[in-house]
């Protein structure tokens, strides 16, 4: 396996994408641009010979030696293309679906690590693919104690490279998040739309009327249906609970509303506008942040309890790579972390018998 610092250098690396829509395109497009050789697949030949035509891919096929496949199909065929390319290649693997404890039950392999990246594009398919689309973004790593700990920092690396932010969570907790974030908001979407929609054959101004915050609200809702059934599906344990609370908020909203309660809608918004105001922003000063040098442990899955005990901590990872120490065969996590939770994050780790260092960057 590549070591992770080879391939954040980036020149001659070879990767695989499979699926060549709006998310694998982008990922081809954007490795290509960082210096990668990229190799290509998708269910649809026309598909696939369009993206070496537009030079999304470099070439039509896997490379078996590719240090890195991304697979990025539909999320009820992940499980057997991520299969697939452990068979057909020895690098790592990742995938790209909005569904992660499935798959990362059904790949239960060392060299797979899940993935999802929080970045989109209204457009479908090839045409919306767009290199920089992951500048900024969120993408979540999904690591199980069987995930190898260069598996890991290699598909962060590639992930850097592309501009995202690598955050690590359970398979299980990132299905439940995404839920209440993602795949609700767009079900309620659809449901206001259609509402409005109904009301309109009411009253023909009304959707020409819309504008400013239904429009902000609603814009999720021109989402691709196919997509949604199959995340519906895959996402059904975790998507029921998060609605049932929907539901319950929304009837206590109704009945505030109803009662003429002031007091207590006052207290609800009130309450929603500073959650959303403390939603937690990025470091984006080196000044602001701390290194901390991790030995890891001689055990499997070691590195990914650093990203799970940072999300439970609620502890940002701006960067994480493994490096191997001269004397030995063990390797050091490095990772930054914003200064102000450095001391948090070290009581953590030492609680879980890990030895760290925390330095602060500057």
């Amino acid at each position: 396996m590549t070591n992770a610092d080879d391939l954040e250098a980036g020149t001659g690396r070879v990767a695989n994408v499979i699926g060549l829509g709006l998310v694998g395109g982008s990922i081809g497009i954007g490795l290509r641009a960082r210096g990668w050789v990229v190799h290509g697949d998708d269910a649809s030949p026309s598909t696939l010979e369009r993206a070496v035509e537009q030079r999304v891919v470099d070439r039509a096929g896997l490379a078996r030696d590719a240090e890195i496949t991304f697979v990025a199909v539909p999320v009820l065929s992940i499980a057997d293309q991520v299969k697939r390319a452990l068979a057909e290649t020895s690098g790592v693997v990742s995938d790209v679906g909005s569904v992660k404890a499935a798959v990362c039950s059904a790949c239960d392999d060392p060299r797979f690590v899940g993935g999802h990246p929080m970045a989109g594009s209204e457009l479908d398919g090839l045409d919306g693919a767009d290199g920089e689309m992951f500048n900024g973004a969120i993408w979540v790593v999904t690591p199980t104690p069987s995930t190898d700990d260069l598996t890991l920092a290699s598909v962060t690396a590639a992930i850097r490279q592309l501009g995202a932010e690598a955050v690590a969570i359970a398979p299980e907790r990132h299905d439940q998040v995404v839920a209440v974030i993602s795949h609700v908001p767009h079900l309620t979407a659809a449901t206001l739309m259609r509402l409005a929609s109904d009301r309109a054959d009411e009253h023909a101004a009304l959707l020409r009327l819309a504008a400013g915050g239904f429009r902000d609200m609603t814009r999720i809702a021109s989402g691709h249906p196919d997509i949604w059934l199959d995340i519906c599906a895959e996402n059904r344990t975790a998507i029921v609970p998060a609605l049932e609370g929907l539901i319950d908020r929304l009837a206590h909203i109704r009945d505030v509303v109803d009662r003429e309660d002031r007091d207590g809608l006052e207290s609800a918004l009130t309450a929603a506008r500073e959650a959303r105001t403390n939603l937690p922003g990025r470091v984006a000063h080196p000044e602001a942040m701390a290194e901390v040098r991790i030995p890891i442990p001689d055990r499997t899955g070691a590195a990914a309890e650093v990203f799970t005990l940072a999300a439970d901590l609620g502890v940002n990872i701006a960067n994480f790579e493994v490096v191997h120490m001269p004397e030995s065969n063990r390797g050091v996590a490095v990772v930054l972390v914003d200064a102000t939770v450095g001391e948090l994050f070290r009581g953590g780790l030492i609680a879980r018998g890990f030895k760290p260092a925390v330095t602060p960057l500057v």
